[in-house]
């Protein structure tokens, strides 16, 4: 892994970008679009340095989360480095794997719990990872050429980051047993129709409506506004903690499985896994 004690960001090795404008918006860019904005342990490094930034600046009212070019996210980038994460026996290696997300989990809620709302604006590819990062936003607008899915099991492991446990809140948990245990993709009017997204736009309108969605929360009184969102939130969310404890527990047990070793195998090789169970 990346050093997580680390509060810098090395020239050229940014992730994601905070630009704050004058009427209050803090712009959140994904902007590694050359890797259709791969996920990394480190973007989860700057996700939880900015997210600390952003909660004590007075000056930020709201947060859009954007991103670079022609996909939001599509899922973890396995090229990254420090992406495997070794051990002397299987047993360490679980236990690694098992700290490792539950402190991936800990930038993440430094983000989710923001006291400033937050704003996603989703384009093209929205899978894995990206779709449980658009999740953690209060409110998602998508772009009509939006994909979302969840593929993890397709390839030998867990739901990581709670996305199964945020579409179940939002959607029901029918929608989110669907969508995760097929892998299945749903379009942007699919999204829009199950409750995951609020609002539908054309591409080209995207960056427009997030930007006047976002001004006009920060044209509010801003402690309504953050009592608001905490309010509702500690209701929607109540048993989220524990949940994601287990969703920790669960993606390191099946990330050193075999059966994760033959799904990346069989996904790099083009051709179908044959899961075995263990």
């Amino acid at each position: 892994m990346i050093d997580t004690l680390d509060r810098r960001v090395g020239e050229g090795e940014e992730r994601i970008r905070l630009d704050v404008t004058r009427t209050g918006i803090g712009v959140l860019t994904l902007c590694r679009p050359e890797t259709l904005n791969g996920w990394s342990w480190e973007a989860s490094r700057q996700l939880g340095l900015l997210a600390d930034r952003i909660r004590f600046d007075e000056s930020v009212r709201v947060v859009l989360l954007r991103a670079e070019g022609r996909a939001f996210c599509a899922g973890i980038d396995v090229t990254a480095p420090g992406g495997a994460i070794t051990g002397r026996s299987p047993a360490e290696r679980t236990h690694r794997y098992y700290e490792g997300i539950r402190w991936a989990h800990e930038r993440f809620a430094a983000f989710a719990r923001l006291p400033q709302p937050v704003i996603a604006g989703v384009q093209g590819y929205c899978l894995g990872f990206g779709f449980e990062l658009a999740l953690m936003a209060d409110i998602r607008i998508a772009a009509d050429d939006a994909v979302f899915a969840l593929p993890e099991t397709g390839i030998g492991v867990a739901v990581d980051a709670g996305g199964d446990l945020r579409v179940a809140r939002d959607a029901g948990a029918g929608w989110a047993k669907l969508l995760a245990l097929t892998g299945r993709r749903i379009d942007a009017a699919t999204a829009e129709r199950i409750g995951i997204v609020q609002q539908v736009v054309k591409g080209a309108e995207l960056e427009a409506a997030g930007q006047e969605l976002a001004a006009e929360i920060a044209a509010n009184a801003p402690l309504a506004v953050r009592s608001v969102k905490r309010n509702i939130d500690a209701f929607a969310d109540a048993g989220l903690a524990e949940a994601l404890d287990r969703t920790a527990l669960a993606a390191a047990l099946t990330l050193t499985s075999e059966d994760a070793r033959e799904g990346y195998s069989a996904k790099a090789g083009r051709r179908p896994p044959a899961f075995g169970g263990t």
